[in-house]
């Protein structure tokens, strides 16, 4: 079965591209919703991060607070390593487990949609096929100031602390763009999963 791999600055829209793909037919796995889950109220990771990082960083409700963990892996990138291998493994192991589970219901792919896709060479040599979702950086910074209620500083930090988007679209066997309307994305979409279903279908009549 083929692998995809999906990723893109913050506010690229990689999101809304996973959901095109997941309403088409293929299998999604979003490390992003497997990262928020496992630090949410009695989540997976929650213990160490309590241990590592102290009662502080957990919200009254059993959660990971956030906010204070993104001031603290922006201001020390020794923390982000500790939090990383806290949340990797776990986002790991669980992406394994949906990824067979969507194998055995017979989706014709699978996309892993990983925001950090290219700085992590374990998930970039996972994967049999890139696509990369961009947009302008303006574009970024205003979507994600709108979705996340940050400050344009913040989002600038978040974006350098990022892969530059030259770099992941050197790395890309397909790039969508998304900076027009809805039904543009959807129709690029569209296009990209016949791509992807052609791909599987030359790879299993050549096997």
């Amino acid at each position: 079965m083929l692998l995809v791999g999906l990723t893109g600055g913050i506010g690229s829209g990689k999101t809304a591209v996973s959901d095109l793909l997941g309403q088409l037919g293929a299998g999604v796995i979003d490390t992003d919703l497997i990262s928020h889950q496992i630090t949410a109220t009695n989540g997976k990771a929650i213990p160490a991060i309590r241990h590592e990082f102290g009662p502080e960083f957990i919200n009254n409700d059993g959660a990971l607070d956030r906010p204070k963990m993104r001031a603290l892996v922006f201001a020390q990138p020794e923390a982000r390593k500790t939090l990383e291998v806290i949340t990797h493994p776990l986002i790991r192991q669980e992406a394994v487990k949906q990824a067979e589970e969507l194998s055995k219901a017979g989706v014709p792919y699978l996309v892993f949609a990983v925001p950090l896709l290219i700085e992590s060479k374990g998930w970039q040599n996972l994967v049999d096929y890139l696509v990369v979702v961009d947009c302008p950086e303006e574009v970024q910074i205003e979507r994600v100031m709108h979705r996340n209620n940050l400050s344009r500083e913040e989002v600038k930090k978040i974006l350098a602390a990022q892969t530059s988007r030259q770099e992941r679209l050197a790395c890309a066997n397909a790039v969508i763009e998304n900076q027009g309307s809805p039904d543009q994305l959807a129709s690029q979409v569209r296009q990209l999963n016949q791509k992807i279903l052609q791909i599987q279908k030359d790879l299993l009549s050549s096997s």
